[in-house]
């Protein structure tokens, strides 16, 4: 899976930032679908909203606020979880998660 990748520098830490490239034949998700790897932790910005975690250690935050569970943002978290060898979910699953 391609990616791009864009390295920073927030004070003297390196975070890397990148937009996921759509599995399901979209050539992109236009910007809308961003994460950033950050002190070992990997963070899923949907729509400018933080909607899931894998932090450090592989423990998986979700968001649980209905609302930012569109099915377009379904789609870019479930991405994510395949980019990172996670199982894809449900919307119920992921509120109960």
């Amino acid at each position: 899976m391609k990616r791009k990748t864009k390295p920073e520098r927030t004070g003297n830490k390196i975070m890397k930032t990148f937009q996921l490239i759509p599995t399901n034949g979209r050539k992109s998700f236009g910007g809308k679908c961003v994460v950033i790897e950050a002190e070992g932790h990997k963070y899923l910005d949907s729509y400018n909203t933080r909607v899931a975690t894998i932090t450090n250690v592989g423990t998986l935050v979700l968001t649980r606020d209905e609302n930012h569970l569109s099915n377009t943002t379904l789609v870019h978290i479930n991405t994510f979880l395949e980019f990172y060898g996670f199982p894809k979910m449900t919307k119920k699953e992921i509120l109960n998660h």
